[in-house]
């Protein structure tokens, strides 16, 4: 099979890339480490640009386009770590008023009973009484828990624009590791130049190409069982792929200056969505036992 984009795609992928880097660059992305909260004229431009209302009908108001695209937008919002509940407010787009225009700020509670950017919200889908604060690995990501956790299992397309997330997240490793081989020396030669580098920035391509067929595939055939594949071979380029970006960094990796400890927690507190690890394991085993 051929996945080959459009040239509406390619237009699409790259608007969004544009605006990101327009109004969420990697100064704007340290300020937001610096003072934590959402950027509401952003999530309203965001809004404007139709990024929330890219599945919801063009009779509804809504841009009328599909899953492939959806996930081409959020790869790009992964890619530049872009804060705020995204999935939650992108599927609430055409039901809850304001979402898709991003006046309104939504979160839900998923199956454990966590919610990202609970004080942010303007509405929480789910029940969040008696909610409590966790101390978050990710500056960017507040988290809290509720008691009343479901036991319905994710939604498909949560669990899919998720994982798209995470394939942005693996694609700016990669870069950020190859930049950095490129760019640093010891010994008088570029650290690219030593075998060992060059094998981990190989991997973390590889991971990442490899997530990459997965997701545009899932997000073609929709499929249940192609989603849970896609969202661990996702979770994995993001996880493991910051892991080897921040070995290619070697000690200036560690400091909090450097952007690459953010791709990390990010990736890790993603990766704590419904949908993910063992609930995808058991997704793609009965459908082996079938």
């Amino acid at each position: 099979m051929r996945f080959r984009l459009t040239d509406d795609q390619r237009a699409l992928r790259d608007g969004v890339r544009g605006l990101l880097a327009r109004r969420f660059d990697g100064e704007a992305l340290r300020a937001a480490v610096d003072s934590p909260g959402l950027d509401r004229v952003l999530w309203r431009e965001l809004g404007a640009a139709g990024f929330f209302a890219l599945r919801v009908p063009e009779a509804d108001g809504g841009v009328g386009l599909g899953l492939p695209e959806a996930v081409l937008a959020f790869e790009e919002a992964g890619r530049v770590l872009l804060p705020g509940p995204l999935v939650a407010t992108h599927l609430a787009a055409g039901v809850v008023a304001g979402a898709a225009e991003g006046e309104a700020i939504v979160t839900g509670v998923d199956r454990d009973g966590l919610v990202e950017w609970l004080e942010e919200a303007d509405v929480v889908r789910g029940d969040a009484a008696g909610a409590v604060a966790l101390k978050s690995v990710d500056p960017l990501t507040p988290l809290h828990r509720a008691p009343a956790a479901g036991a319905r299992a994710a939604d498909p397309v949560a669990v899919l624009l998720t994982a798209a997330e995470q394939l942005g997240t693996a694609t700016r490793a990669c870069e950020l590791a190859v930049q950095h081989a490129r760019t640093r020396e010891q010994f008088g030669r570029p650290i690219g130049a030593f075998q060992a580098v060059k094998h981990l920035c190989a991997q973390l391509l590889v991971r990442a190409e490899t997530a990459r067929a997965a997701v545009y595939a899932a997000a073609v055939t929709a499929d249940p069982v192609d989603i849970a594949a896609a969202r661990l071979l996702a979770d994995e380029a993001a996880e493991q792929g910051a892991r080897d970006c921040l070995q290619v960094h070697g000690g200036m990796g560690f400091t909090w200056e450097c952007e690459v400890h953010l791709l990390l927690k990010r990736a890790w507190v993603r990766a704590r969505r419904g949908g993910g690890g063992a609930e995808g394991e058991e997704l793609l085993a009965a459908d082996l036992r079938a």
